[in-house]
Order: structure tokens, then C-alpha cells, then sequence
């Protein structure tokens, strides 16, 4: 865990990761996984569940491992790129089109001028940035960070920048990634949990949509 400065026990600032935590597009992901590599029809399904086993990383490494570990295929930084570009084209409309987690749409226009508030996602940062334009909540965030910058440093980042402890912050995630981010960090961690098969059941803090949300921010640190 990152020894960063510790304060009070008062939320200041706000990470959402993105997919499956402000909008509902965690299976629209999955899915692109599934037809992007639909021609390999006897290893697709270990490739989405690769894919569901490292939720919350970027699909970078994902395809460099699915290339070279499971498809037994040399991995270049241009078929990464094309990869991707096919990626983005599978999902981009779709994630336009999703809806929000219920109570995330209220919880931004409501709190968003108590606190910081950041996205802190594994989707490629330009991608990201036009999504959450054209989804119209930029207004609501201080700051978005997608990959390449991992979700620990921008955690620190933004612990950095606006002078915050450890304990001011906290990162709303539905991946092992995310609870795993927000550990190596200091921050606090609330676990979106969406179905049975969730790996975040057990965490002690816990909800199944953002209208819980802050009950659970007002009991962080009791």
C-alpha cells in the first residue's frame, strides 16, 4: 500500500471507474470480446473468460496474452493497434446508447459540488474523454483518466494534486482490478456488485446500484 498522507476521516474525493459503475456497458465489453475473435470459435470461450477474469485492466495486455497464450500468435504493437481500432469500433456506439447504473446519473447532478469527483477507468483515454462528452456528465468531473495510466498512479495523482490524504479518497469499482488499484493507493474502496458472479461479494463495503452510495460514503471510517 502507497504510504501517502493521511488526514481526517472525511470523503473529499470520488473515483468512478466507468463501465459497469456510471453506465451499464461492462457487457457490451464482453460481448466485443467474443466477436472480435469469433474466427477462433474452440478458444472464444476461453478468451472471454480471460477477459472476465481481468476486468478493470486495459484491453492492451489482454490481447497480448490472448495472442501469444491462448491463440499461440505472435503479438506486435500494430496488430495490438488494429485490435484495438476494431475494439473500439464494436463497442463505441453501443456504450453511447447504454444506460446509466441506476442512481449514477442522480448521484452526479446531486453531488457533484461536494466533491471531487474523477473517472478513473481502463478504457483508452481518448475513447473515454469522447464518451464521457458525448454522454454529457464532463461537467460533473474533475478529471478523467483512461490507459495508458494505470488506476494506482492516477489515484496518487490525484491524491498529489489536490493535496488529499489516503483516506479523503475513494474508488468506486466493480473489478478485483479496481479493489486491487484502490488498495495499492491507500484509498477507500466501494464495490459495485452486479450479478452472482461478482468477485466483490465478500467486500465489506458493498452495493448493487450508486442509490446506496452515499450511505455508504457517510459510513466510511466508522
Amino acid at each position: 500500500m502507497w504510504a501517502g498522507k493521511r488526514s481526517g476521516e472525511i470523503i473529499r474525493a470520488i473515483a468512478f471507474d466507468f463501465d459497469g459503475v456510471v453506465l451499464e456497458s461492462a457487457r457490451i465489453k464482453t460481448e466485443a470480446f467474443r466477436e472480435l475473435f469469433a474466427e477462433y470459435p474452440e478458444k472464444v470461450d476461453e478468451i472471454v473468460e480471460y477477459h472476465l477474469g481481468n476486468e478493470g485492466v486495459s484491453r492492451y495486455p489482454k490481447f497480448r496474452h490472448i495472442r501469444e497464450e491462448i491463440l499461440g500468435a505472435e503479438y506486435t504493437e500494430e496488430a495490438g493497434q488494429r485490435l484495438g481500432e476494431e475494439f473500439s469500433a464494436l463497442v463505441y456506439e453501443k456504450v453511447l446508447r447504454a444506460p446509466f447504473v441506476e442512481g449514477a446519473s442522480a448521484f452526479l447532478k446531486e453531488h457533484h459540488a461536494e466533491y471531487l469527483m474523477f473517472i478513473v477507468s481502463a478504457t483508452p483515454q481518448a475513447e473515454l474523454a469522447e464518451i464521457v462528452t458525448a454522454r454529457g456528465i464532463a461537467g460533473y468531473f474533475t478529471g478523467v483518466y483512461g490507459s495508458p495510466v494505470l488506476k494506482t498512479d492516477a489515484l496518487r495523482d490525484i491524491m498529489e494534486r489536490h493535496a488529499l490524504g489516503c483516506d479523503e479518497v475513494v474508488l468506486v469499482g466493480d473489478a478485483a482490478a479496481d479493489r486491487d488499484a484502490a488498495a495499492e493507493a491507500g484509498a477507500h474502496f466501494i464495490a459495485r456488485v452486479a450479478g452472482n458472479g461478482s468477485p466483490l461479494r465478500d467486500e465489506k463495503f458493498r452495493l448493487e446500484d450508486l442509490g446506496a452510495l452515499m450511505g455508504l460514503i457517510n459510513g466510511l471510517g466508522r
